[in-house]
């Protein structure tokens, strides 16, 4: 009687595992983009995808319905914003912003101990819709666009870029973002606000 227990435990199992991966993979690749916002960096958002998913396959039982997306975006973004109260900086600076090794940056960190803002890369950007006139422009155009936004974003706290990325990018409702980030949805409204 043992045996077909087992058998019944490991195809729900892999049905789970299937149901898992149905769900989250069409999603990786605007998690990977949530993650390099909220972090600027490529590398860093990789690992933390990763991590996300890691963390979301393991507690994927315990998922009680609902948005499948908004489970993961909050185990996304709690994942960066554990990852952001880790560093010793929260912010990133842009490379023309780079001084030499005798230079201290705003915060009084040297210049070779900062962190540099990475640019996203053209191959997570495709299928994104955009009206410039030839490929060189519409490059330049966005990869500077994108850059200043994110450099921008660095310099809020991270519970702040949460929200604005959450409500202002992604379009959730100041309702919804408090259950991903705990809270209120006036502490939502008011770092909307400022």
């Amino acid at each position: 009687m043992a045996a077909p227990k087992r058998s019944r435990r490991k195809a729900a199992s892999e049905h789970s595992n299937q149901a898992f991966e149905r769900l989250a993979e069409p999603l990786r690749r605007e998690i990977k983009v949530h993650c390099y916002r909220m972090l600027g960096s490529v590398h860093e958002a990789e690992d933390l995808v990763q991590e996300t998913y890691l963390r979301a396959w393991r507690s994927f039982d315990s998922f009680e319905g609902g948005s499948f997306r908004a489970w993961l975006y909050r185990i996304a973004t709690n994942a960066c914003l554990n990852a952001l109260a880790s560093r010793k900086s929260s912010q990133r600076w842009l490379p023309h912003e780079r001084a030499p090794a005798a230079v201290q940056m705003p915060d009084g960190t040297p210049a070779t101990d900062v962190a540099w803002l990475e640019p996203y890369p053209d191959s997570g950007l495709e299928g994104i819709a955009d009206d410039a006139p030839n490929p060189e422009a519409r490059y330049t155009a966005r990869e500077a666009v994108q850059l200043a936004f994110v450099a921008t974003i660095q310099h809020l706290p991270p519970r702040q870029r949460a929200v604005l990325l959450l409500c202002d990018v992604l379009g959730w409702a100041a309702t919804e973002a408090p259950t991903l980030l705990g809270g209120s949805t006036a502490s939502v409204n008011s770092a909307l606000q400022r």
